[in-house]
């Protein structure tokens, strides 16, 4: 049984490594945003290697997320995170010193790789770890810490850019790691699974990765490589009866027989595309229309983080007592009147009267949705199976958030080079917040229609309080 106490040293020196490791992955979440517009003029870049720039560090961080977690647990917990802290590095290393877009697309895509085994691997690092008595403290304060460096990601982040540049985005993980990793190795446990049998759903994994990539290379480009789209749907399928079939499947199928975890799962994919598409656009409409600098376009979003660190535990407490369905319905509603706002926001903005309107709104929303769904993910499904739910949707969010950044720029017809100019991006964007408005009503709709209260006694969530914006929190596997 793991017995390190959250007041002694080396739990504390547990909580910094853990937080300090997914911290680097949550700033990469947030700050590359508002980086795209230096980005594109620096090399010369199209607003689809732009969504690329994106897209391909979620393809590979969602389509692995589920893997990484099994491999700590056979391998080696810190072993696995440090291996993932290191190649994350290294991955920010190329980003940053990448002279071309194709470079830096590749590299985003490893840094995807090192984001799914260190992910999860922080959270497993403070399971496997603390005293039973300590880690729902220590899950708290990793989150709430987490949740800080979501938080302080754009600010951060356009500093940089207006500063010493956009590859400084991507240059402080080094620093990050070079700290981390000592500490790893010299105060954290290594731990695995007794249970943990070595067999891996590989070809699982590479099936939805090849899916969500196919689908999403044919929507970026403009949606001309129908057979590219047909073979993604194809892949999919082939994903399907893999997954059916396997012993020891990466994503269980069975568990989508509980018609709450199902509906909760759909209502993720409507909420959580909404929110990609969003803060994909919103970051670069800050700067290209409203003439924000980096700086100003990071900061104007930070109330929608904070309101989230300071109200989610609360709202999660709020949905325990009145059930999900009314947050789960009203969130999603809050957040399209946002972005229904977010159309006042054109050339010179004032951020009181324009923008600060939409953004309250916005965190408010996410407020009231966000740990109300968690805690019912969890709930709708066995104890022992709420880490892999918690992953499923997790990972869930994450694919949305990619089919989002990948169609939305198609649809509100925005062209190669929109963002180069502020009247026929402004244009598009008005186009595209309705569309986000009206997936997010489809959400409301849905879980106004299909959840229902969980039964007494269910497993709660663990990370209460959190300020993540991409993605809904992981909880711990081993739930008791």
């Amino acid at each position: 049984m793991p017995d390190v106490r959250i007041a002694s040293a080396q739990g504390k020196w547990i909580l910094l490594t853990t937080v300090l490791g997914s911290s680097m992955a949550l700033l990469d979440s947030t700050v590359v945003n508002v980086a795209l517009p230096r980005i594109g003029d620096d090399l010369n870049a199209s607003l689809s290697a732009l969504q690329w720039t994106i897209n391909a560090y979620m393809l590979t961080l969602a389509g692995l997320i589920l893997l990484g977690g099994s491999l700590g647990d056979q391998y080696g917990r810190r072993k696995v995170f440090v291996i993932g802290v290191v190649w994350f590095a290294a991955a920010s290393l190329l980003c940053g010193l990448a002279p071309t877009d194709a470079v830096l697309i590749g590299a985003r895509a490893l840094q995807g790789i090192g984001g799914a085994l260190l992910t999860p691997g922080s959270l497993a690092l403070i399971q496997a770890s603390f005293h039973p008595d300590d880690r729902a403290r220590a899950v708290g304060l990793w989150s709430g810490f987490g949740g800080i460096g979501a938080a302080v990601g754009p600010f951060l982040g356009g500093w940089l850019v207006d500063g010493p540049g956009w590859r400084w985005v991507f240059l402080l993980n080094v620093p990050l790691a070079l700290l981390c990793v000592p500490i790893a190795l010299r105060h954290v446990p290594e731990s695995s699974d007794e249970r943990a049998h070595g067999r891996f759903d590989v070809l699982g994994a590479v099936l939805g990765a090849l899916s969500l990539g196919l689908v999403t290379y044919a929507l970026i480009e403009a949606g001309t490589l129908a057979l590219l789209a047909v073979a993604g749907v194809a892949a999919g399928v082939a994903f399907v009866y893999v997954e059916k079939r396997r012993q020891d499947p990466m994503l269980p199928l069975d568990i989508f027989a509980s018609r709450q975890f199902t509906a909760l799962n759909v209502v993720t994919l409507c909420v959580y595309g909404a929110f990609g598409g969003y803060f994909f656009l919103t970051a670069l409409q800050l700067q290209v229309v409203a003439g924000y600098s980096a700086l100003a376009a990071g900061t104007a979003l930070l109330p929608t983080t904070a309101l989230m660190l300071l109200f989610s535990a609360r709202s999660g407490a709020l949905a325990d007592r009145i059930g999900p369905r009314i947050p789960l319905t009203v969130g999603p509603l809050l957040c399209a009147t946002a972005m229904l706002l977010m159309l006042r926001v054109g050339k010179d903005a004032n951020y009181l009267t324009d923008v600060l309107p939409a953004v309250l709104v916005q965190g408010l929303g996410m407020v009231v949705l966000v740990a109300p769904l968690t805690a019912s993910v969890l709930a709708s499904v066995d104890t022992a199976r709420a880490g892999i739910a918690s992953g499923i949707n997790n990972a869930a969010a994450r694919a949305a958030s990619l089919i989002a950044v990948a169609a939305l720029p198609l649809l509100a017809g925005m062209g190669p080079e929109a963002y180069r100019s502020a009247d026929a991006f402004d244009a598009a964007f008005d186009r595209a917040m309705p569309i986000c408005a009206g997936v997010l009503l489809v959400g409301a709709v849905l879980a106004f229609t299909l959840v229902r209260r969980p039964a007494p006694g269910c497993v709660r969530p663990e990370c209460r309080r959190h300020g993540n914006v991409t993605t809904p929190p992981l909880e711990a596997e081993g739930r008791t």
